[in-house]
């Protein structure tokens, strides 16, 4: 199996990059009121903002959605108390059943619905993978766009 940092270095021998790309995530599709399991190795609770602070092997789980990460921040929405955004940081690694993504940050805005990885950004899907600065996930249409030195590696279905 090759290795994640392989397909980074190949990604970034490809000659020419694009300025941005328009990628379909059908498996980056989350479901914001499915409950979301945190295990890590501390738990720190900032009692005037209402803050968590996950660090130690964090991993958050939302459906079929997986992220894992060195710290994660939970910030709750004032009026309704749920959990409106999760901010990792230190090597996340984010995973559907088809889709996989690094990054040394994420941003998941479980109100706005969308998913904002920044800094050394892998996505590998079916075979492809996209590098970029920058890849902004919208989770209600299943979309994203990446930004930033974007590279690609496009592996072609065989004709049946």
């Amino acid at each position: 199996m090759i290795s994640a940092r392989a397909i980074l270095f190949a990604l970034l021998t490809l000659p020419g990059a694009a300025r941005a790309q328009n990628v379909a995530l059908g498996g980056f599709s989350a479901d914001p009121s499915a409950p979301v399991e945190v295990t890590s190795e501390t738990l720190t609770v900032d009692q005037a903002t209402g803050a968590a602070t996950f660090t130690g092997g964090v991993v958050i789980g939302q459906g079929d959605l997986r992220l894992q990460a060195s710290a994660v921040e939970v910030r709750y929405d004032e009026a309704s108390g749920e959990i409106a955004r999760l901010l990792a940081s230190g090597g996340v690694t984010l995973a559907t059943p088809t889709e996989a993504a690094e990054a040394q940050d994420a941003d998941y805005d479980l109100t706005g619905q969308t998913l904002t990885l920044t800094g050394e950004v892998l996505l590998t899907q079916a075979g492809s993978a996209i590098s970029a600065d920058r890849m902004v996930v919208d989770l209600a249409a299943g979309t994203a766009q990446m930004d930033g030195n974007v590279r690609t590696i496009l592996r072609q279905q065989a004709a049946p």
